[in-house]
């Protein structure tokens, strides 16, 4: 339990790390090429299509990994 602990730990500050590297560079979660905006009046509908797709692959890879 504690190498899970502590690889979990690892995980997160790597994620956060990305994410400020991504911020950097324009590329925010939940705003990505392929994300789906439609805004009519006062309806507004967000389809994140790109960001699921990305963190489906982020986390297939870390399970795979853990499973290793």
């Amino acid at each position: 339990m504690p190498k899970m602990l502590i690889l979990l730990g690892a995980v997160l500050i790597c994620a956060g790390l990305l994410w400020i590297a991504a911020e950097r560079f324009g590329v925010t979660l939940g705003r990505l090429p392929g994300d789906i905006v439609y805004e009519r009046g006062n309806i507004r509908v967000f389809i994140p299509l790109a960001t699921s797709l990305l963190l489906s692959i982020v986390a297939s890879a870390l399970f795979w990994l853990m499973n290793r």
